[in-house]
């Protein structure tokens, strides 16, 4: 089961917003639409990613964020089901 969280944020504000929530490690897939609510940019996240494969990904929220003056950050968090984590021994 997941869980979409929206948030509406400037430009210049996107990157550091970006940076928060993968920082926090809960997201699952992030996607980054204009006022207008065309998506712009959507890429997953997934636990083993570190900084050189985000590299890429923070250039181009970068390169976004001086294009838009206004977006709408959506995200895709994965809730943990208890039920699933198995027989504890």
């Amino acid at each position: 089961m997941s869980t979409k969280e929206t948030f509406s944020i400037n430009g210049e504000a996107l990157l550091g917003k970006i940076k928060e929530i993968i920082a926090e490690g809960k997201a699952s897939r992030i996607t980054i639409s204009n006022k207008e609510g065309k998506e712009l940019m959507t890429f997953p996240l997934s636990v083993g990613l570190f900084g050189m494969i985000l590299a890429p990904v923070f250039a181009a929220v970068g390169t976004l964020a001086a294009l838009v003056t206004e977006c709408t950050i959506t995200v895709e968090r994965e809730e943990e089901d208890k039920e699933e984590e198995g027989p504890k021994e």
